[in-house]
């Protein structure tokens, strides 16, 4: 009597239908090492991840990072990073600061004007007292030179000083606000201005192209100028960025 499996072809003495123990059988599923879950099969505490949406709490490859400013439903207020919430300066404000910013260059426009303008006076006088001598004599002659020379002298300090007043008003504009983000008039109202995307002063690349676009604006009788200032009336961002804003990726915020 025999005790075997009497299958002769059947040497491991196994049931029909299961593979050899320790050893993979053709056809038949190799089990995953102890933790691992099936292949294909979700396992017990694993999460199942959806098609096309990356792991919470990792970066997925190729997938945008979240813009720097996210509005809040058109309240006024945004997130900044580096800031957290934080709120936007209105038009009001914003037109404020930039007529204080106007008086303290319409003051130094005056000054500046002025010191030209008694130049000029004072090389007209100058001519007029060459009336006392006598016409054509060597004298007569060299009076008037003097005086021309002194006109051309005190016109191209005149000049000069329009040049100089310009480039005060780059350098207070653009280092003021590219530094710290703000010119006295904005930090009067408690204004600043700041980059979306990282809630720093704009720094000297956008501050300089914040400033530029105006300016080119003044070109056309000022009224280019006006409308850029008035461009965040337009924005339906909900933002009020301007079209300076927009190009310098800047936007205008309350600092109380």
């Amino acid at each position: 009597m025999s005790f075997g499996d009497p299958n002769p072809n059947n040497p491991y003495g196994q049931q029909p239908g299961q593979p050899p123990q320790g050893q993979p059988g053709y056809g038949y599923p190799q089990q995953a090492p102890q933790g691992v879950p099936p292949q294909g099969q979700p396992g017990y505490g694993y999460p199942q991840q959806q098609p096309g949406i990356p792991p919470q709490g990792q970066p997925g490859y190729g997938y945008p990072p979240q813009p720097g400013g996210t509005l809040q439903a058109n309240n006024g207020f945004i997130n900044v990073a580096g800031l957290g919430t934080v709120e936007l300066a209105t038009m009001g404000r914003r037109l404020g600061a930039r007529a204080l910013d106007g008086v303290a260059y319409g003051i130094l426009y005056a000054i500046f004007s002025a010191i030209g303008v008694a130049s000029i006076v004072g090389a007209s006088k100058s001519i007029d007292d060459c009336s006392g001598l006598e016409y054509g004599t060597p004298a007569y002659s060299q009076c008037v030179n003097d005086a021309a020379d002194a006109s051309v002298g005190i016109v191209a300090g005149f000049f000069g000083f329009i040049a100089v007043f310009a480039l005060i008003a780059l350098l207070y504009e653009w280092l003021m606000v590219s530094i710290w983000g703000a010119t006295l008039g904005k930090m009067v109202l408690n204004v600043k201005v700041v980059k979306e995307s990282t809630g720093q002063a704009p720094g000297l690349g956008a501050g300089f192209i914040r400033w530029i676009i105006p300016m080119v604006g003044s070109l056309f009788c000022g009224l280019g100028t006006l409308l850029v200032y008035l461009s965040p009336f337009f924005d339906n961002s909900g933002k009020l960025q301007g079209w300076h804003d927009r190009a310098g990726s800047t936007i205008v915020i309350k600092t109380k």
